[in-house]
Protein backbone atom coordinates (compact mmCIF):
# COMPACT_ATOMS: atom_id res chain seq x y z
CA UNK A 1 0.00 0.00 0.00
CA UNK A 2 1.44 3.36 -0.65
CA UNK A 3 1.46 6.33 1.62
CA UNK A 4 1.22 10.05 0.50
CA UNK A 5 3.74 12.23 0.52
CA UNK A 6 4.38 14.73 3.48
CA UNK A 7 6.30 17.32 4.66
CA UNK A 8 7.11 15.45 7.97
CA UNK A 9 10.44 13.67 8.75
CA UNK A 10 10.78 9.72 9.96
CA UNK A 11 11.14 10.98 13.54
CA UNK A 12 7.89 12.92 13.37
CA UNK A 13 6.11 9.53 11.81
CA UNK A 14 7.64 7.07 13.99
CA UNK A 15 6.34 8.91 17.03
CA UNK A 16 2.21 8.99 15.65
CA UNK A 17 3.08 5.54 14.78
CA UNK A 18 1.13 2.61 17.42
CA UNK A 19 4.07 1.20 19.58
CA UNK A 20 3.30 -2.59 19.62
CA UNK A 21 3.87 -5.11 21.71
CA UNK A 22 5.16 -8.64 21.32
CA UNK A 23 2.97 -11.31 22.42
CA UNK A 24 4.31 -12.54 25.89
CA UNK A 25 3.61 -16.24 25.00
CA UNK A 26 5.94 -15.98 21.97
CA UNK A 27 8.66 -13.79 23.94
CA UNK A 28 8.00 -16.72 26.97
CA UNK A 29 8.47 -19.37 24.22
CA UNK A 30 12.08 -17.43 22.34
CA UNK A 31 13.34 -17.05 25.67
CA UNK A 32 13.07 -20.69 26.75
CA UNK A 33 14.24 -21.52 23.56
CA UNK A 34 17.36 -19.29 23.35
CA UNK A 35 18.11 -20.32 26.91
CA UNK A 36 18.23 -23.82 26.25
CA UNK A 37 20.71 -23.02 23.03
CA UNK A 38 23.40 -21.56 25.51
CA UNK A 39 21.88 -17.92 25.51
CA UNK A 40 21.99 -17.30 21.70
CA UNK A 41 20.27 -17.95 18.49
CA UNK A 42 20.46 -16.78 15.02
CA UNK A 43 16.78 -15.34 13.93
CA UNK A 44 15.17 -15.42 10.25
CA UNK A 45 12.25 -13.04 9.76
CA UNK A 46 10.13 -14.50 6.82
CA UNK A 47 6.90 -13.64 5.48
CA UNK A 48 4.70 -16.23 4.99
CA UNK A 49 1.55 -14.48 3.12
CA UNK A 50 -1.62 -13.96 5.17
CA UNK A 51 -0.71 -16.34 7.94
CA UNK A 52 1.80 -13.71 8.77
CA UNK A 53 5.63 -13.62 9.35
CA UNK A 54 7.47 -16.98 10.52
CA UNK A 55 10.18 -16.32 13.53
CA UNK A 56 12.61 -19.15 12.33
CA UNK A 57 14.90 -19.66 15.41
CA UNK A 58 18.65 -21.23 14.70
CA UNK A 59 20.50 -22.30 18.02
CA UNK A 60 23.98 -21.48 18.05
CA UNK A 61 25.14 -24.24 20.64
CA UNK A 62 23.19 -27.03 18.86
CA UNK A 63 22.13 -25.66 15.99
CA UNK A 64 18.51 -26.93 16.61
CA UNK A 65 15.74 -25.28 14.69
CA UNK A 66 12.56 -23.75 16.06
CA UNK A 67 9.70 -21.54 15.04
CA UNK A 68 6.88 -19.29 15.51
CA UNK A 69 4.32 -17.47 13.99
CA UNK A 70 3.35 -13.80 14.89
CA UNK A 71 0.70 -11.62 12.79
CA UNK A 72 3.30 -9.05 11.15
CA UNK A 73 6.44 -8.02 10.88
CA UNK A 74 6.27 -5.38 13.38
CA UNK A 75 5.52 -8.12 15.82
CA UNK A 76 8.30 -10.01 14.83
CA UNK A 77 10.60 -7.27 15.27
CA UNK A 78 8.93 -6.51 18.79
CA UNK A 79 9.58 -9.96 19.89
CA UNK A 80 13.30 -10.08 18.47
CA UNK A 81 13.91 -6.90 20.49
CA UNK A 82 12.09 -8.55 23.98
CA UNK A 83 14.65 -11.57 23.76
CA UNK A 84 18.56 -11.12 24.52
CA UNK A 85 20.99 -13.48 22.17
CA UNK A 86 18.87 -13.09 18.90
CA UNK A 87 20.63 -11.96 16.06
CA UNK A 88 19.15 -11.40 12.97
CA UNK A 89 20.60 -13.08 10.08
CA UNK A 90 19.45 -14.30 6.61
CA UNK A 91 19.32 -17.77 5.00
CA UNK A 92 22.64 -18.18 3.53
CA UNK A 93 25.05 -20.72 3.16
CA UNK A 94 26.80 -20.47 7.31
CA UNK A 95 23.88 -20.79 8.42
CA UNK A 96 22.21 -23.28 6.40
CA UNK A 97 25.37 -25.39 7.40
CA UNK A 98 25.21 -24.61 11.14
CA UNK A 99 21.48 -26.02 11.05
CA UNK A 100 20.83 -28.90 12.76
CA UNK A 101 17.07 -30.86 12.13
CA UNK A 102 16.21 -33.60 14.30
CA UNK A 103 14.53 -36.82 13.09
CA UNK A 104 11.01 -35.78 14.89
CA UNK A 105 11.18 -32.58 13.52
CA UNK A 106 11.12 -33.86 9.74
CA UNK A 107 8.14 -36.24 11.21
CA UNK A 108 6.25 -32.82 12.28
CA UNK A 109 7.13 -31.45 8.90
CA UNK A 110 6.18 -34.40 6.96
CA UNK A 111 2.61 -34.58 8.56
CA UNK A 112 -0.06 -37.24 7.07
CA UNK A 113 2.69 -38.85 4.59
CA UNK A 114 5.06 -39.89 7.67
CA UNK A 115 2.78 -42.25 9.13
CA UNK A 116 1.78 -43.31 5.40
CA UNK A 117 2.13 -47.04 4.42
CA UNK A 118 0.74 -47.01 1.42
CA UNK A 119 0.40 -44.50 -1.12
CA UNK A 120 -1.61 -43.99 -4.21
CA UNK A 121 -0.46 -44.40 -7.91
CA UNK A 122 0.82 -41.66 -9.77
CA UNK A 123 -1.65 -39.78 -11.69
CA UNK A 124 1.27 -39.32 -14.48
CA UNK A 125 1.92 -43.10 -14.74
CA UNK A 126 1.37 -43.20 -18.70
CA UNK A 127 4.17 -40.02 -19.15
CA UNK A 128 6.39 -41.95 -17.24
Amino acid sequence: MLTPMTNTTADENSSTQQKVEAPTEVVASVRKFVAREGGSAKVVLQAIGDAGVRITLVGDANGILGDRVVPDLVTAQAVVDAVDGLEIAEWDRDLTSETTVSTSHYRKMAGWVARQKRFPRARNRAIL
